[in-house]
């Protein structure tokens, strides 16, 4: 088991400076790892007939549908968990679980894809508008965004959309702020104050968990343009079963960090894959996930751009709502 250890160890350090050209090398090395370790995506390889003798590129390798972390525990290895991260969700549906061994290995992934998008994070400051995720202590994004603040400048904090104090921030601070939060929320905040923002990103983390009607996402980033008078509005795409982030500084446009990359699948045939500009079902390997399951087969739709870029459309159709889903075009 101790070696077993340090190689998923090893891994996880080698995520850190994996380039274009190593990607693929590192990638089917985690698949040799979890097909040996991981029984959940072991016996889902065999099951396709795809064990590590059948897969000889990046390709080949399975894309584990994201529905078994909801019926199953997805780890790779034996060992005693820190966290247990859990999608948001309502009693009528079954919750996503991403069990966690090293919490410090979560945030230290999510600190560093954050301060290569925004610089460091003690020049920031945060300002997380998440009502909705507040009560929700297994909440991964939550458990981000408490690290992010407790990094950024000593102002950064959670606010809710009728505090006073964040108006007077937003409008009077000059440092650079990243105001961060659920679409609703911020939607409520710019219907109902007319804000001067000054120096401040507005960043919204995904759609509306039933508190109101779901609008598009060019709808939404107008009327957040229009009240914060910002150029952009920003976006993240994450989700439960994922341990890195995807950042969109302009028009939905997402990128994630060197080590996870995007494949769009057919959306009639999920072990085909379509064309740079075809819309097809999402497929995502991070490497970060070694713990768990680094190749993810999502129930979200989208279409690669060029350099690593990625939009993402809307979802399946009976597919969960998700806490971090965007909005279908």
């Amino acid at each position: 088991m101790l070696d077993h250890m340090l190689m998923a160890d090893h891994l996880k350090e080698s995520i850190f400076s994996v380039t274009e050209e190593s990607f693929d090398a590192l990638a089917l090395r985690v698949f040799q790892f979890q097909y040996n370790l991981n029984k959940v995506y072991q016996a889902y390889c065999n099951a396709l007939n795809r064990p590590p003798k059948h897969v000889t590129q990046v390709k080949d390798i399975p894309f584990l549908p994201i529905e078994f972390f909801k019926t199953q525990m997805v780890v790779t290895g034996e060992w005693t968990a820190e966290k247990v991260f859990l999608s948001s969700g309502t009693t009528q549906t079954t919750r996503s679980q991403h069990v966690i061994r090293e919490a410090a290995f979560y945030k230290k992934v999510a600190r560093q894809i954050f301060e290569n998008q925004y610089g460091p994070l003690d020049k920031l400051i945060i300002l997380a508008v998440l009502p909705s995720y507040q009560t929700q202590p297994q909440s991964s994004l939550i458990e981000m965004v408490d690290d992010l603040i407790g990094h950024a400048d000593k102002r950064s904090g959670y606010y809710t959309e009728h505090d006073p104090r964040l108006i007077e921030i937003l409008e009077n601070l000059p440092q650079q702020k990243i105001l961060l939060g659920v679409s609703f929320a911020l939607l409520n905040l710019a219907e109902t104050h007319q804000i001067t923002s000054i120096n401040t990103i507005v960043m919204e983390t995904g759609g509306m968990k039933g508190r109101r009607r779901e609008i598009t996402r060019a709808e939404l980033h107008r009327k957040l343009k229009d009240s914060f008078a910002v150029d952009s509005i920003h976006s993240e795409y994450g989700m439960t079963e994922l341990l890195s982030q995807a950042y969109a500084a302009r028009e939905g446009f997402f990128k994630f960090p060197k080590w996870a990359k995007v494949f769009t699948r057919d959306l009639n045939d999920p072990f085909n894959y379509v064309q740079k500009g075809r819309t097809g079902g999402i497929n995502i390997i991070d490497l970060a996930n070694v713990d768990s399951c680094s190749f993810l087969e999502t129930k979200d739709i989208g279409k690669m751009a060029s350099e690593g870029y990625f939009e993402v459309l809307g979802r399946f159709d009976n597919s969960d709502v998700r806490g971090c889903n965007l909005m279908i075009q």
